[in-house]
């Protein structure tokens, strides 16, 4: 794949006041909802399409935007329609977003049940490891085809990819559509500047907010990293290293400590253990962590639960698809139908702080996903690697942020590796070519090679229906298990 010449540059610059946004996946129940409320707080206006295959939430979700506009005072003025067809509502879009999930109960309960039935116990299971591959698979040729009707319909249009695994699904666009202006967007970094605003707050007596907070993160997405950390210009690094010795930074729990916390609990003391290890402050949450540091997996739950991680669980999984059994997602319609206060708010999401610096707003530095030209001095270019990065009038560009120690650098060197396997393989759908991804992954090397290749195939058994895009029946590793059938 030859690199962007000018990464991050679109050549028609966004109209703030007339601003075409389309959003694939416009029946999300968890983020659309986020989004219209953004929307409404920006200063920019313009009209959303919400284009989903399910066009009756997408439908749903129109017209909570539109009663947003009506019922509430915004500082934006946005109109909401729900699309049919891609063509149509990608045509002549400035800003595409990109988030998509197939049905939980039939994919991701089967990402983490079958690896826990091998020994693998995958915490979250959606962005790396066997649960997190199979979800790349899935997800990688329907992202081909956005990236090719972007291509046909709206070539310059700004992309911003929300749908997990966020580093795969990323370079699958960019594989597509080299010359395509996609920008991977996640919030654990955020996550990272609230934790530190508090301990800056509260061992240095700093009145500070995650605002406050500048980082110089670097790494892949979910397995982030910082080697510089200041809050209102003052150096942290003194607090972390002196606080690698409290009792907080040294906590360890048991099963009934997390019985009545959510599976969200971050406890943040995987991230103290590899500050304590390898010298850099993570910046993503624990449970994801784990995932590429697989040595917090080995043991199950116990293990897990030992460092204050609650295990995702499948039944977790089903349950939270369904809006009315979710705090996770949004009941959309008991606003609408007055069952439940609404009350306009912000996310806390950066995605309406880059809009508008995009669109000539202010400046301002934000972490992305994006292709590595040497924004990150260590790692494979072509990969997609997470990074801060300039936002201003049309132009997202990348800052340098140097390299990694080695052992760090090792770990994520072996994910970008299982990453570009499985995206080479799925240019043809070589199934045979993604599972030498699957091999290298660190959490399947634990693995005998026949149990590796019959969880392999028995994951492809349970997911045929999602992987009609791969030669399946070409398929030497599947004929080989008695698992596929």
């Amino acid at each position: 794949m030859s690199l962007p010449d000018q990464q991050g540059r679109s050549s028609t610059a966004i109209n703030g006041d007339d601003m075409i946004i389309t959003y694939i996946g416009g029946g999300s129940r968890q983020w659309v909802p986020k989004f219209v409320q953004d929307m409404a707080l920006s200063t920019l206006d313009g009209e959303v399409r919400l284009y989903d295959v399910n066009y009756e939430s997408a439908q749903l979700n129109a017209r909570f935007g539109n009663w947003v506009e009506i019922e509430c005072e915004t500082n934006g003025t946005w109109s909401y329609e729900a699309v049919e067809d891609l063509e149509t509502a990608l045509a002549g879009a400035d800003v595409v977003i990109t988030s998509t999930q197939f049905d939980p109960a039939e994919t991701f309960v089967h990402d983490l049940d079958i690896p826990q039935a091998y020994g693998i116990h995958g915490a979250v299971s959606a962005t790396i490891g066997p649960g997190g591959i199979m979800r790349a698979m899935r997800t990688i040729p329907l992202y081909r085809t956005f990236a090719a009707t972007i291509r046909e319909q709206c070539p310059d249009a700004w992309v911003f990819n929300f749908t997990n695994p966020v580093h795969f699904v990323t370079r699958a666009l960019y594989d597509e559509y080299p010359e395509i202006n996609a920008v991977g967007l996640c919030h654990e970094v955020m996550g990272t500047r609230f934790y530190l605003a508090h301990l800056a707050e509260e061992h240095l007596g700093v009145d500070a907010t995650h605002d406050d907070i500048t980082l110089n993160v670097k790494g892949i997405n979910h397995f982030t990293w910082v080697d510089e950390a200041y809050c209102k210009g003052i150096d942290l690094w003194p607090l972390l290293e002196g606080y690698l010795d409290s009792e907080q930074a040294n906590r360890v729990f048991t099963p009934t400590d997390l019985e009545d916390e959510s599976v969200f609990v971050d406890n943040q003391q995987v991230t103290w253990e590899l500050f304590r290890r390898f010298g850099l402050f993570p910046a993503a949450g624990d449970r994801h962590l784990v995932e590429y540091a697989n040595w917090f997996l080995h043991g199950g739950e116990d293990t897990l639960n030992r460092w204050g991680i609650k295990r995702t669980g499948s039944d977790y999984r089903a349950k939270h698809w369904t809006p009315t059994d979710s705090k996770q997602t949004t009941d959309v319609k008991a606003w609408l139908d007055g069952e439940k206060a609404f009350e306009l708010e912000p996310t806390h999401e950066v995605f309406a702080d880059v809009l508008e610096a995009l669109a000539g707003g202010d400046p301002f530095t934000t972490n992305v996903n994006m292709i590595n030209t040497g924004q990150v001095s260590d790692i494979e270019q072509g990969a997609i690697v997470e990074t801060n990065a300039l936002v201003r009038a049309n132009e997202i560009r990348p800052l340098s942020t140097g390299g990694f120690p080695r052992q760090i650098r090792s770990i994520i060197a072996t994910h970008v590796d299982t990453i570009e396997t499985v995206i080479d393989a799925s240019r043809t759908g070589d199934v045979d070519e993604a599972f030498k991804g699957v091999l290298i992954d660190p959490q399947v090397r634990t693995l005998s090679p026949q149990d590796s290749r019959d969880m392999f195939a028995e994951l492809v058994a349970a997911e045929t229906s999602y992987l009609s895009e791969w030669e399946l029946e070409a398929s030497e590793v599947l004929a080989g298990s008695p698992e596929y059938e």
